[in-house]
């Protein structure tokens, strides 16, 4: 390590990182430039980022268009408020862009600047939905254990994760958890004869009963659970969760703010079952992580409902940066981008070819199973193959051993998690592969 680095994680400590404990940023990587999908330090460190950022700059890095479209709408208007009576030409654009692009019905977008507001936007526009159908009773919502929804207070106690809790209760009340459709380890109670898709739709409606149908308002639900542990439901799950949600009124929310624009060889990942939800939360990769923008789509049945309110019944809720104009004029580019280059067909095609690689290291025996859907993939490692006990301990081992190797994996739980830029290359998936193989085979 350079002096200068070590100045730099020095001068670092005046900054509260995310997730932060100071055994876990005692030695960070000081990133100084990022090109394709390669990051470099300031020691002169080149790393292949396995997890695009924060699963989110699909573009790669050093997209000269994105910064000058930013500098662009900058130097034109950089912000004005988009509360009501006023708005901005690139959020008309953007919003004009996104009607119907997800799924068709879904016409009305409410812009944010990330994933967390936009789910915490997505429970309270549930609720203010009931309110005007004369329901204000349904106000609960289903989540799945080990779910990831955000960091807001409300968006925390979705989260189906222990640890996101434990340090900010009293839990905010009117979140319930339900077993996830995890084909490899099932958490809840298989009957005879029941998939994991199954037997989770089920317990969805199961849960709707015991609350009480007239208490709940939506289920939300990640079509591939991220930060839970890379999780692709059975084939069967999402259209049983959707004929479910319509026969006990629940609106279904899609939290699609990692799986969104591309990620799984799909503009959104819904499609893979065809299946529509009444809300879709979207962030991350809409800009590449080049600017902070995220929001939700309503379905025009909402839309409806929300334009039949009375002047004291308003929509009492929007942030500072709801519409920001730089941030929209960088979105709409980064769509003209991934449009261009083919991203969901470049997911589709270079994902299988990273899934097929990393099946090949099922052959070490603490690689437990595989699994992924388009360019974000997950390795499960365990201490009994039989068993399926899992192993944090070595998957962290394994996560250092690949970093000293130039490869940015990111360990949740015992799941090595992969998510790199859809402008990868076939030998840049390649050396995925490699590097991890080769980490894994130091700590055999």
């Amino acid at each position: 390590m350079t002096d200068q680095t070590k100045t730099w994680i020095e001068k670092d400590k005046k900054q509260l990182h995310p997730t932060y404990h100071p055994k876990n940023h005692a030695n960070p990587l000081v990133i100084e430039r990022g090109e394709g999908v390669w990051l470099y330090t300031t020691d002169g460190q080149k790393i292949l980022d396995g997890m695009a950022g924060l699963w989110n700059v699909n573009a790669g890095y050093g997209r000269e268009e994105l910064a000058k479209a930013a500098y662009e709408q900058m130097k034109m208007m950089s912000f004005t408020s988009n509360f009501a009576g006023m708005t901005n030409l690139p959020s008309i654009q953007l919003a004009e862009k996104l009607a119907g692009f997800a799924y068709e019905g879904l016409n009305t977008t409410h812009f944010t600047s990330g994933g967390s507001e936009a789910n915490d936007s997505a429970f309270k526009t549930a609720r203010y939905y009931w309110k005007r159908k004369g329901k204000p009773g349904k106000y609960k919502v289903i989540a799945r254990k080990g779910a990831y929804h955000g960091v807001t207070l409300a968006g925390t106690f979705a989260t189906g994760l222990e640890k996101y809790h434990t340090m900010f209760g009293p839990k905010v009340e009117g979140f319930v958890h339900i077993p996830a459709p995890n084909p490899y380890r099932y958490e809840g109670t298989l009957k005879d004869g029941e998939t994991a898709g199954q037997a989770a739709a089920r317990e969805l409606e199961e849960a709707i009963l015991r609350e009480g149908a007239d208490t709940v308002a939506a289920f939300i639900a990640e079509p591939v659970m991220g930060v839970g542990g890379v999780i692709v439901p059975p084939a069967d799950y999402f259209p049983l969760v959707r004929a479910i949600c319509d026969k006990y009124e629940v609106l279904f929310i899609s939290d699609e703010v990692i799986t969104g624009f591309g990620r799984t060889g799909e503009w959104f990942a819904l499609k893979h079952w065809n299946v529509k939800p009444d809300i879709l939360s979207f962030a991350k990769a809409i800009t590449s992580g080049y600017a902070q923008l995220g929001g939700i789509q309503i379905s025009d049945e909402i839309r409806e409902t929300m334009e039949s309110a009375a002047d004291t019944e308003a929509y009492m809720h929007g942030f500072t940066y709801s519409g920001h104009a730089m941030a929209c004029a960088v979105g709409l580019k980064n769509i003209e981008i991934m449009e261009r280059e083919e991203f969901p067909k470049r997911a589709r095609e270079l994902g299988n070819r990273l899934l097929d690689g990393l099946k090949t290291l099922i052959e070490f025996p603490f690689v437990g199973d595989v699994r992924g859907l388009g360019l974000v993939c997950g390795v499960e490692i365990v201490s009994d193959k039989e068993t399926k006990t899992a192993d944090p301990a070595r998957t962290m081992q394994i996560f250092k051993a690949a970093q000293e190797r130039g490869l940015r994996t990111r360990p949740l739980g015992s799941t090595l998690a992969f998510a790199p830029p859809l402008s990868i290359t076939e030998a840049e998936v390649d050396e995925i592969i490699k590097r991890l193989g080769a980490a894994m085979d130091s700590v055999r």
